[in-house]
């Protein structure tokens, strides 16, 4: 992962190995602990991802993708958390929060032009994604800035291997 994964030309880990594309899903790395959030390679990946998958605080999962995914835009929230940025995480963890409908549940996607919720509906992997970058800013609040470990954070049954 650490070379094939790794793309010279984007500066940031891709969607495969020996890929060019850019896949908002490898910002799980540092939240299970496979590379530091801080670690030059995961900081400029973050940047990347930011910077071309980014649309009013969503995060498309992949270009082209017509909306933003909620639950990366909640791992985006807790890797800038787990890299010492708590204003730039606080501020985004605010805007995404202040996207649920009148219940307060989130969709699967939002159309960042809209504002629509779209897939499938509630979604309950967006709300973990809310409840760990939660944690995540309040464990760095705290003090507290290591990841535990991957079973110890809120993981659906099958997707923490």
């Amino acid at each position: 992962m650490l070379t094939q994964g790794w793309s010279e030309r984007l500066t940031a880990f891709t969607a495969a190995f020996d890929a060019e594309e850019l896949d908002a899903s490898v910002l799980l790395m540092p939240l299970v602990g496979f590379l530091p959030a801080d670690d030059p390679r995961m900081r400029s990946t973050i940047r990347a991802i930011e910077g071309r998958l980014s649309h009013d605080g969503l995060l498309r999962r992949w270009d082209g993708d017509p909306a933003g995914f909620l639950i990366c835009s909640f791992w985006l929230v807790s890797c800038l958390a787990l890299a010492g940025e708590r204003e730039r995480a606080g501020r985004l963890f605010e805007r995404l929060a202040a996207r649920t409908n009148d219940l307060g549940l989130f969709s699967e996607e939002i159309d960042p032009y809209s504002g629509e919720a779209l897939g499938n509906f509630p979604q309950a992997l967006s709300h973990i994604g809310l409840i760990n970058a939660a944690g995540d800013l309040t464990d760095l609040d705290a003090g507290r800035h290591d990841v535990p470990p991957a079973p110890d954070r809120l993981i659906p049954a099958g997707q923490d291997s």
